[in-house]
């Protein structure tokens, strides 16, 4: 499988802070890769040096074949950004906005009007193009968005939280839309910190304070998981949850709904036998082993750090 980035011992500082350190990553090409981290992990950092908007203090970067910093204007061409925030000028219409970026990105013409309406059909602009993009809800701008960064049809596109600031139902449509992208052969790079999210992508990158934690595919990262998935229901679950927190094997546990979510050091042999005994006095007190989730890799994975 070709690949579209690869990057060896990746870091930037700010000073005396580090904002990414040491990242070594291979992303293959027509996927959708995850970055899920904590905001301030330096996802957004990590990205921008990628698609050649911040220079690297240290590391060795190449996409779609081509180094950057050297090759930047190369790369920007074949590159979509979509930032984490609305960044279309909010006194143009919707179409002068497009229309200004097709521009920059070198459609011009015949070819432009061509793609103006294609992306007013894909991303449902039309009855919005003549309004002025400041004026629309954050939906309809992350649309906007989406439909900039791929007015030039790029070969790799580069997401940051592209699902901020809209509802469930449209986060599904935006989602349809992307794998239809990759489908279509766009390899596919997006930052979030929604565990929901992180579980749609074809693979995964944990990432906090600057550092690549885990990577792997969803179900990948889950059998790797290193602590046994319990899950406890009972009238007591307050109490139970002050219990356990004071035992060493237990790794994290955690009120989901009316139940509470274990996580036990994966070397305790039993692990459902084990909270057993050590929560007898409590009545009425089921404990039953659990699938692991994204969100059970990602604490893990954060808690336990260490550089990949």
């Amino acid at each position: 499988m070709k690949t579209a980035i690869k990057v060896r011992g990746l870091t930037k500082r700010f000073g005396t802070f580090t904002a990414v350190d040491r990242v070594n990553m291979t992303i293959p090409e027509k996927v959708v890769y995850g970055f899920l981290g904590p905001n301030g992990s330096g996802k957004t950092t990590a990205i921008r040096m990628m698609c050649g908007l911040l220079e690297p203090t240290a590391g060795e970067i190449e996409v779609l074949g081509m180094q950057v910093p050297a090759q930047t204007e190369a790369v920007r061409l074949q590159v979509g950004y979509m930032t984490q925030r609305f960044s279309m000028y909010g006194d143009l219409t919707v179409k002068q906005n497009l229309q200004f970026i097709g521009k920059i990105m070198g459609v011009t013409g015949r070819r432009l009007k061509q793609r103006l309406g294609e992306l007013a059909d894909e991303y449902k602009l039309a009855s919005i193009f003549n309004n002025m993009a400041g004026s629309l809800s954050g939906g309809q701008k992350r649309r906007i968005a989406l439909a900039a960064a791929t007015i030039h049809r790029p070969r790799l596109l580069l997401l940051d939280e592209p699902t901020s600031e809209v509802d469930p139902n449209t986060r599904r449509e935006f989602w349809d839309q992307l794998f239809g992208m990759c489908a279509d052969g766009t390899t596919i790079l997006v930052t979030t910190h929604l565990m929901d999210e992180a579980e749609r992508c074809h693979h995964l990158a944990v990432v906090d304070e600057g550092q690549k934690v885990a990577d792997g595919t969803p179900d990948q990262l889950k059998d790797a998981l290193e602590a046994a998935t319990v899950e406890i229901s009972g009238p007591h679950i307050p109490a139970i949850k002050e219990r356990i927190d004071e035992l060493p094997p237990v790794l994290s546990a955690t009120q989901v709904g009316l139940n509470l979510r274990v996580l036990v050091d994966k070397a305790l042999p039993l692990p459902e036998q084990w909270l057993a005994g050590q929560l007898a006095r409590f009545a009425d007190t089921a404990i039953t082993p659990a699938e692991p989730s994204i969100e059970d890799v990602f604490v893990m994975a954060t808690r336990n750090k260490k550089t990949m």
